[in-house]
C-alpha cells in the first residue's frame, strides 16, 4: 500500500480550534491521498509531497479565514463567500496567478470531500486576471531545451558521469524518454520495459498519471540504467540514500558542473523540452514553433502530433504541449517585439561581455536564443 501523510503532525503547525481541527483531521485522513480529477478515476495514491502541499494549503486557508473574522465552526461550513475572500486576500498579498490556482485546486478537492463539488470555481470567476496582473501564459516564449541554448547534452552528461554516473544516467533517461526528474529517479529499468516498443512510466508521475513512451530502439540507455540500478529497490537511486537525500545530491552535482539556469543557462528539465520538441519534428517533418524556423505542417498533421506529444509528456490536454513547443502565433508576436540587432552592435556586446552570450543578449535587449540564431546566420554568411 502507498504511504499516507502523517496528518496529525501537519495539523499541529496550525492554530485552529480543537473541534474544528478534529473534523479536518478526519477529512484529511480519509481523502488527502486521493487523486482529484473531473475527467478520470484513479485508485493510485498521490505522492507524500503532494499530499502535504494539499493539506498545508487547506489548513492555511482556514487559518487565514479565522484570522480575518470568519470563525467557521467546521470545515463543512466553507461557502462561496469564503473562497471569494481568500482569492481577494491572496491577490492583495501579491501572490502569483499560478500559486492562487494551485490553492483553488486544493480547495476544490476539499469541496468534493464535504459534499460541495461545485463550491470552488475557476480563478477567472473571482477576479479579472488582466486587471489583477494574474495573466498566466501556458505557451512557451523561450526555448528551454539544451540544443536550443547551444548546449551539447551528450558532452555535458559525459562530463557529469565522471563525478557521478547515477546522476548522468538519470539525465540520459530524461533525454531519451522525456522523463521528469523524479520519474528518472524512480524508474525501475528491470520492470519498466513491457515490450520492445514501449516504456512504462508509473513511478513519480505527476498526479499519479501513468503513461507509456516509445522506446525507439534506445535500449543502450536502459541497459546502462539497469547496470547501475539499486539491487534492493530496482531504481537508479544508490543504496543507502533516501529519495530526499538523493535529490540533494543530484542538484549538488548539477550545480558543480554548471548545469543550472545561472550556469550554462539550462536546467535538467530542458532535456524533457528537447525530447518533446524532437518528437514533434519527427512526427510532422517541421521544427517545433519555438525554434522559429517559420515552417508549418498542415493542420491535421500538427494536431495529431500535438496529441502524441502531450500523451508522451503525461498531460491530459493537447494544449499543454504548447508549454514545450510554443505556437507560431506566439513566436511571430515576440519577433515583432524583438529589436533588430546590427552586426556591429552584437559584436560589441559580445566583446563587452567577454564572450558571455547570456550577458550580451541581455545588454542587447533580446533573448539568448535570438542571439544564438543571429550568430548562426552570421556564421553561414562567412
Amino acid at each position: 500500500m502507498s504511504a499516507i501523510l502523517n496528518v496529525p503532525a501537519v495539523l499541529r503547525s496550525y492554530r485552529l480550534p480543537p473541534d474544528f481541527k478534529a473534523a479536518l483531521e478526519r477529512l484529511l485522513l480519509d481523502n488527502v491521498h486521493r487523486v482529484h480529477s473531473r475527467t478520470r478515476v484513479s485508485t493510485k495514491y498521490l505522492s507524500i509531497k503532494t499530499q502535504e502541499y494539499r493539506a498545508r494549503a487547506i489548513c492555511k486557508s482556514f487559518e487565514e479565514l479565522r484570522g480575518n473574522g470568519y470563525e467557521l465552526q467546521s470545515p463543512y461550513s466553507l461557502k462561496t463567500k469564503h473562497v471569494q475572500f481568500l482569492v481577494d486576500y491572496w491577490v492583495k498579498d501579491s501572490q502569483t496567478g499560478g500559486s492562487i490556482e494551485n490553492k483553488l485546486t486544493y480547495l476544490r478537492a476539499l469541496g468534493t470531500w464535504i459534499g460541495k463539488p461545485n463550491l470552488v470555481a475557476t480563478l477567472e470567476q473571482y477576479v479579472d486576471r488582466v486587471e489583477s496582473g494574474l495573466v498566466r501564459s501556458y505557451v512557451a516564449q523561450t526555448d528551454k531545451s539544451w540544443d536550443g541554448n547551444v548546449i551539447d547534452a551528450a558532452a555535458k552528461i559525459d562530463e557529469i558521469a565522471k563525478t557521478d554516473p547515477n546522476v548522468a544516467i538519470q539525465l540520459k533517461l530524461q533525454a531519451a524518454f522525456g522523463l521528469r526528474v523524479e520519474e528518472s529517479f524512480l524508474l525501475r529499468p528491470g520492470e519498466a520495459v513491457r515490450d520492445r516498443e514501449f516504456l512504462a512510466v508509473t513511478r513519480g508521475t505527476k498526479g499519479g498519471r501513468d503513461r507509456v513512451v516509445p522506446l525507439e530502439l534506445k535500449f543502450a540507455v536502459l541497459e546502462e540504467a539497469a547496470r547501475l540500478a539499486n539491487g534492493y529497490t530496482g531504481s537508479t537511486i544508490p543504496h543507502g540514500r533516501t529519495k530526499k537525500q538523493w535529490k540533494e545530491r543530484y542538484y549538488k552535482v548539477l550545480k558543480k558542473h554548471g548545469a543550472t539556469q545561472k550556469g550554462i543557462g539550462v536546467t535538467s528539465h530542458g532535456l524533457r523540452h528537447q525530447y518533446l520538441q524532437q518528437m514533434y519534428e519527427r512526427l510532422t517533418g517541421s521544427a517545433a514553433p519555438i525554434k522559429q524556423t517559420g515552417a508549418r505542417p498542415d493542420r491535421e498533421t500538427h494536431l495529431a502530433a500535438m496529441q502524441r506529444v502531450v500523451e508522451a509528456a503525461g498531460h491530459s490536454r493537447a494544449t499543454k504541449a504548447n508549454a514545450y513547443l510554443s505556437t507560431v502565433a506566439m513566436q511571430e508576436r515576440l519577433a515583432r517585439k524583438t529589436p533588430v540587432v546590427r552586426r556591429v552592435e552584437a559584436e560589441a556586446a559580445l566583446d563587452a561581455a567577454q564572450g558571455n552570450k547570456s550577458h550580451a543578449a541581455k545588454a542587447l535587449g533580446i533573448s539568448r536564443q535570438a542571439l544564438y540564431r543571429w550568430l548562426e546566420r552570421a556564421a553561414e554568411k562567412q
